[in-house]
């Protein structure tokens, strides 16, 4: 369970009198391991480095929540027990708040997000490929599979539905035996984590596999989303709640057919369950993605957009503690209906940043703005929406809305609603 800070002590009924009194912003930083970790005084469970990154301003590079809440803001959700969080808005980039922001940590398949934002614009979704048996070599055990078949031919779309729905590491590797290797999809995953100024991001493996030395933080896979999600293909995929994926191939023994091969085929449901729903979760309103996670190493972690009245905001959730059943994505709904609550009503204490090729990216972190005053999406060039960058400004997520620089001003433009919101089952949000 989260301590109480500091204000939070103060009786409900002095709270008002004090900020209207000061009129001052309060700000909110805890260096409490308790907040994540158990009991003060539980020496055994991991604790954040005392100074962090400071890739995107000053204050996200410290231990504990960060917050600056204005007077009226909601407070801060106090069941909350993941080691890492970050709230922030999508357009923008502006840092709500967060919680060890820049704690590097393993990702799990939350790390398939850099996978598909590095990978996704090098094949046409028409391209077909058969798979051969090395394409499937060095998959870990325990991996989750989506049923790729050796000696099956398969296009990119399904290959990427495999990758988003099921989060079938087999899909993971067939890609990046496409693209020349594991060894080789590593190292572009490496440069273009780099480039986004995702420096608390090491790639090891291109699935999320646990390996060693594996690590992001709650900070990069915001920065990695936001990127992913200016790609139409990457928002379509990461936002479709059910497909239809080929099965195999075999020969008909029966009627009058008999003889002849047909293949089958199967329907996958994608595992974010913010978005499909199950169990005890419901599927959260406005959700559009992007991609959940689970290994015994990282425990489970998230990352979600999701839009409200105009404003699109982006969590990422990574290892939650309390024990609670699904609490990854519990914990993701209470910060996001706390980020649609306290939307005007905080100042920023950071920024995702743009990435270093920008234009006018220069400020706070090496290439980027980073001081948390000036928007990163300000900073970053215009490209076209069809995937063949990560730099572009387009990003159109639920709500339809597309910002795009050009002549050195934003234009917004509409667009139909986001790609995947057709294959939601009916009464889904």
């Amino acid at each position: 369970m989260i301590p109480p800070c500091t204000f939070s002590s103060v009786p409900a009924s002095k709270k008002a009198a004090v900020l209207l009194a000061s009129a001052t912003l309060l700000t909110v930083s805890t260096t409490a391991p308790a907040f994540a970790d158990g009991e003060p005084d539980d020496k055994d469970k991991p604790k954040p480095p005392a100074s962090m990154s400071t890739v995107g301003g000053a204050q996200l590079g410290k231990p504990g929540t960060q917050a600056k809440l204005k007077p009226g803001a909601p407070v801060l959700p106090k069941d909350l027990s993941a080691r890492s969080w970050i709230v922030s808005d999508a357009e923008s980039g502006e840092v709500l708040a967060a919680h060890n922001a820049h704690w590097r940590l393993p990702p799990a398949s939350t790390l398939k997000m850099l996978f598909a934002d590095t990978v996704l614009p090098k094949f046409p979704k028409t391209q077909k490929h058969k798979v051969a048996l090395s394409d499937l070599e060095g998959i870990g055990a325990g991996s989750s599979m989506v049923g790729i078949k050796e000696n099956e031919t398969y296009s990119v779309h399904d290959l990427w539905l495999g990758v988003f729905l099921k989060s079938g590491n087999d899909a993971v590797h067939v890609l990046s035996a496409m693209n020349d290797g594991v060894d080789k999809t590593v190292k572009d995953m490496q440069a273009h984590a780099e480039n986004l100024q995702a420096l608390d991001t090491h790639v090891v493996s291109p699935d999320g596999y646990d390996a060693k030395g594996q690590v992001s933080s709650a900070y990069d896979l915001s920065l990695i989303a936001r990127s992913g999600l200016q790609k139409k293909d990457f928002r379509e995929y990461c936002s479709t709640a059910t497909a239809t994926f080929p099965g195999e191939t075999k020969k008909i023994t029966k009627g009058k057919d008999k003889g002849k091969t047909k293949r089958g085929s199967f329907e996958i449901q994608n595992t974010n369950k913010l978005l499909t729903g199950g169990l005890d979760v419901t599927p959260y309103k406005g959700i559009a993605g992007v991609k959940n996670g689970y290994t015994s190493n990282a425990g489970n972690t998230f990352t979600g957009v999701a839009e409200r009245d105009g404003k699109i905001l982006l969590v990422t959730v990574m290892n939650p503690a309390s024990g609670e059943a699904h609490a990854v994505y519990k914990e993701t709904a209470r910060l996001f209906d706390w980020g649609f609550k306290a939307a005007g009503k905080v100042d920023p204490v950071g920024e995702l940043v743009a990435p270093k090729g920008a234009t006018g990216a220069g400020k706070g972190a090496p290439g980027g703005v980073g001081d948390g005053k000036n928007g990163a999406a300000a900073n970053m060039t215009h490209a076209s929406d069809d995937g063949t960058s990560g730099m572009g400004v387009a990003l159109a997520v639920a709500g339809g809305v597309v910002v795009v620089l050009a002549a050195g001003v934003f234009v917004v433009r509409r667009r139909m609603p986001l790609p995947g919101q057709s294959g939601r089952r009916p009464g889904q949000d």
